[in-house]
């Protein structure tokens, strides 16, 4: 009985830390990307943009702007599809996220970080019908905090996979590279001796 219940804590444990980690990272970019959103509504007219040096806009500046498709602009007029997508990835995530092994911190951060984007635009598309872009980088098109978290998330679960595809090709280091007994090893007196 007491196996059981030690592992039933550590199980509950793990989830608490798991989720934790993930509703306090996941937490802190909705609200980072939701700040900005509400920023750029209340000080720019839509269509009007800023930028703290005049030299400095044709390059990057803050742009109001309204989003009724994917990120970056694309696929417009899709708000509802793509809004049952953002709440189908967020239950994934958040069900298969306590599941990951413990150490595998880059894969947290790169799942984290698409919930945050899925989640700060599924809040604008059901609070306003559209999602508020505003970060405009020379012809790049307009995008968010969020977008820019999901970009980076997919980015990075995709090196992650690339990595460990390439770490699963890569031949096995043979274990008789590295000597069990530092006397063994080739220099040492004794197998200059012959034993």
């Amino acid at each position: 009985m007491g196996i059981v219940k030690c592992r039933l804590e550590a199980g509950l444990k793990k989830y608490v830390w798991s989720y934790t980690f993930l509703f306090v990272f996941s937490g802190a970019i909705v609200a980072l990307d939701q700040w900005t959103k509400a920023l750029v509504r209340e000080q720019l007219p839509l269509g009007a943009s800023w930028s703290p040096w005049p030299w400095l806009a044709p390059f990057a500046r803050v742009i109001h702007w309204n989003n009724t498709g994917a990120a970056f602009g694309m696929l417009q007029n899709f708000g509802t599809v793509f809004m049952v997508l953002a709440i189908l990835v967020s239950i994934a995530i958040i069900y298969y996220f306590p599941k990951l092994p413990e150490g595998d911190w880059w894969l947290k951060i790169a799942l984290g970080l698409q919930l945050s984007g899925a989640v700060g635009n599924l809040i604008d598309r059901l609070t306003t019908g559209q999602v508020t872009d505003f970060i405009s980088v020379g012809s790049f098109p307009v995008f968010n905090v969020a977008d820019s978290s999901i970009t980076v998330g997919v980015i990075l679960l995709l090196l992650i996979i690339w990595i460990r595809d390439l770490q699963a090709k890569k031949p096995n280091t043979p274990a008789a590279t590295i000597p069990s007994n530092p006397d063994d090893s080739p220099g040492s007196p004794e197998s200059q001796q012959g034993g």
